[in-house]
């Protein structure tokens, strides 16, 4: 079930945006056989949900993944549940504890991890302060083997009509460290190390430069339809190779 709906969000990926790229810095860094993990990011867009099946079949394939999410879109969507989610209902103290016991099962393991929206609401990737929830700073308490990474999410649009989706994964923070200061002071050290791979993110997003990021999953370049299919025409006329990107020849 993971691997078809892995397969199904990669091809609806593809058709709608026009690539995944991952800062060149901000490559995961936990080594094979290490956790369990909690990667926790922003919440910019309603892509987040993508962003991490495949993060979680890219990034760390070793791991058996899991997310929280939304109690009532739970009960919409009941199949993400063979997947891997989780209902929380974070308006309520019942809701509170069964995310913590639920997590506290998951994070039992070694080999698995959660990947969270710790900001729990959609928010612009310029808000600042981020505003993480505190219920992050209860997560070491459960396993302190657990590795926090933190992960910088942001859309665009450069040349091409499709959008691009940008990540960066920051230093991982041991849970055990995490544990030597009070939740105060381990919410804000979180909020810090995401806050500041944001940062360096978003200053590679500006400078629109390719280069400064690794190309993980690219969509169809080009317009489509009637325009690039005179295009192609054009191309075959002339013997050249048809180029549909953007920066293409005419």
């Amino acid at each position: 079930m993971v691997r078809f709906f892995a397969l199904y969000f990669r091809r609806f990926f593809l058709r709608h945006m026009n690539a995944l790229r991952i800062a060149r810095w901000g490559r995961m860094q936990v080594p094979a056989g290490e956790g369990p993990v909690v990667v926790y990011s922003n919440h910019p867009a309603w892509w987040d949900g993508a962003a991490y099946v495949l993060g979680a079949t890219i990034f760390l394939p070793g791991h058996e993944s899991y997310a929280p999410i939304d109690a009532g879109m739970m009960q919409k969507y009941g199949f993400f549940g063979r997947i891997g989610a989780y209902g929380v209902d974070l308006d309520s103290p019942a809701g509170a504890a069964h995310f913590l016991a639920a997590s506290a099962d998951i994070l039992s393991r070694p080999d698995r991890a959660i990947w969270l929206a710790a900001q729990g609401r959609f928010s612009d990737v310029r808000e600042r302060p981020i505003g993480l929830k505190a219920g992050i700073a209860r997560l070491p308490e459960l396993n302190p083997a657990t590795l926090f990474v933190p992960l910088a999410i942001e859309y665009g649009f450069w040349e091409e009509r499709g959008g691009e989706a940008f990540l960066a994964f920051g230093t991982p923070i041991r849970g055990a460290d995490l544990l030597a200061v009070d939740r105060a002071a381990r919410r804000d050290r979180l909020e810090a190390a995401l806050t500041a791979t944001l940062d360096r993110l978003s200053a590679d997003v500006v400078s629109r430069n390719p280069e400064r990021f690794e190309t993980v999953l690219s969509g169809q370049a080009g317009v489509g339809g009637v325009y690039d299919l005179w295009k192609r025409l054009k191309a075959r006329v002339r013997g050249e190779a048809f180029d549909p990107s953007h920066g293409g020849r005419p």
